[in-house]
């Protein structure tokens, strides 16, 4: 057919959850109170990172950088959600919706490699604890932490200058909540088979090489646990938060993107990205705090100081 005499589409139409009818404002009541406490909990462990100077060390470090990473994925999904839940559905441009899909690529590496430093930092902690001060150092936090999120950007903006060459004819309907690289594809009246190529040959590295990574770390943090005579609940427990971390995140981003379910189950796709666009934010922040006792200090002082400025 003549390209010339293709309908050219400019935007999109997302349908989010459909008609909730009845339920429309409980489901946008819900999801905005999880949405505003996944925010606080990440904002308050920043900021208790950079406040107080026993949580200034690797681990909280490269926390505080998840959590930075947790909010700027939840702050580009969310919102555009909750308005799709009151409208509806909705238009937006390619342009936008293209945009929004980088954006959310961008945290979405970054947690992966941040998952896989955190790792890092845990095995030489137990592996080689003569050797910590000397290998995570200041400048070498510094220095892993620009590395991810230079990929991060990097490896995004090569598939979203791929998506921005598509062109988009007839169907302009997404059945989501947001723009995915999955239906942006198969919207697509032009050859997509350069950006299938190029995100397989990024997609698969960037999630299972941190995933193989950590898994290995953990094995080595094992092997070494296990020759400790004593204290070997102590010395695993400091490791406890991120493996519960890690298997929450990996279990719904490979559900998502390296085993996805089949376009009938559209609606179970839905709540497995709800589950990591707006749970799993709020769910790291209450596990370092619950199960981790110099967040609980430092949260218990920080409320004790502020009692006292008011008074």
């Amino acid at each position: 057919m003549d390209d010339n005499n293709q309908t050219v589409v400019t935007e999109f139409l997302l349908l989010g959850f459909g008609n909730l009818k009845n339920f429309r404002i409980l489901t946008f009541i819900i999801l905005l109170v999880i949405h505003i406490m996944a925010l606080s909990g990440n904002v308050l462990v920043i900021t208790l990172v950079a406040a107080k100077k026993s949580l200034h060390c690797p681990m909280y470090f490269f926390l505080s950088q998840l959590s930075f990473s947790e909010i700027m994925f939840t702050t580009d999904i969310v919102p555009n959600m909750l308005q799709l839940i009151l409208q509806g559905g909705r238009k937006v441009s390619v342009s936008q919706c293209i945009l929004q899909f980088y954006l959310s690529a961008v945290p979405t590496i970054a947690q992966c490699l941040l998952l896989a430093v955190m790792s890092f930092d845990r095995h030489v902690a137990i592996c080689r604890p003569l050797h910590y001060t000397v290998i995570m150092t200041f400048a070498h936090q510094i220095q892993m932490v620009i590395v991810c999120w230079l990929l991060s950007f990097s490896l995004s903006i090569v598939v979203y200058v791929y998506l921005r060459k598509l062109r988009f004819c007839y169907h302009n309907t997404i059945d989501h909540f947001f723009c995915d690289i999955a239906p942006l594809v198969k919207l697509s009246c032009s050859d997509s088979s350069s950006v299938e190529l190029v995100t397989a040959l990024l997609a698969y590295p960037i999630i299972l090489s941190p995933f193989i990574f950590i898994v290995a770390s953990y094995i080595s943090i094992l092997q070494t646990v296990l020759k400790i005579p004593s204290g070997k609940q102590k010395a695993f427990s400091t490791c406890s938060s991120h493996l519960t971390s890690v298997c929450l995140y990996y279990g719904t981003l490979s559900s998502i993107y390296i085993f996805p379910l089949k376009e009938k189950f559209i609606n179970a796709n839905k709540g497995l990205t709800l589950l990591y666009a707006l749970v799993t934010p709020l769910f790291n922040p209450l596990v370092y705090s619950l199960r981790n006792k110099d967040i609980r200090d430092a949260i218990y002082s920080f409320g004790q100081i502020s009692q006292l400025s008011k008074s």
